[in-house]
């Protein structure tokens, strides 16, 4: 089991010969916002990558990554798997003086991933190729009923106490609100409806 996706590139740049690696990753870690995410997989993820070289500092990355993410379900917060199959292809810049390898775009208008250091580390590029594929929400039942607001009990294992002291008001479907959830169906502007205004 990989822990971190690595390339090793130093021969590659000095003979101009091609660069393979692969493995299986239990989980990425990477930087984003100041801060180190991790991005979870349900199962072990197989990794597949060649590198040949374009001449001079620049080289050609492509590959395979199949992993099955584990994201939140955006009504109740359960984890829910999302399998990817990624096919993987970027241009690749060496440049020493770079630290940490980051994403920028060539003249051509394609995207470039710039590195420093020939043992290269794709785990950044790895999780944003993931995450892009990734749908923006995910839910783990078509019929989610999602959380109570009061007290943040899962509405799915059943009511809580709080169901017959909030009004319900129905709103549009459109909106998204699963059915039967009392509290994430409250209209905030019901309140509105009884409101005296002085005629002009």
């Amino acid at each position: 089991m990989s822990e971190t996706p690595r390339i090793h590139l130093g021969s590659l740049l000095r003979t101009s010969s091609d660069a393979h690696a692969e493995g299986n990753l239990d989980h990425l870690t990477y930087p984003q916002g100041g801060a180190e995410q991790t991005l979870r997989f349900a199962r072990p993820a197989p990794f597949r990558v060649d590198v040949n070289s374009l001449g001079g500092s620049e080289m050609y990355l492509q590959g395979r990554f199949q992993p099955a993410l584990i994201l939140e379900c955006a009504r109740c917060l359960r984890d829910v798997e999302v399998p990817l199959d990624l096919r993987l292809g970027t241009l690749l810049r060496y440049d020493p003086s770079v630290g940490a390898p980051y994403l920028d775009e060539a003249e051509s208008g394609e995207e470039v991933l710039v590195f420093g250091d020939p043992d290269l580390d794709l785990s950044a590029y790895l999780a944003e190729t993931a995450l892009l594929a990734a749908p923006l929400t995910v839910l783990h039942a078509p019929d989610c009923k999602g959380l109570c607001q009061v007290c943040g009990h899962d509405l799915n294992e059943g009511p809580c106490e709080h169901m017959a002291q909030v009004p319900v008001e129905e709103i549009d479907d459109l909106l998204g609100v699963p059915e039967g959830s009392a509290h994430s169906r409250q209209n905030p502007f019901a309140g509105l409806r009884d409101l005296k205004l002085p005629e002009e």
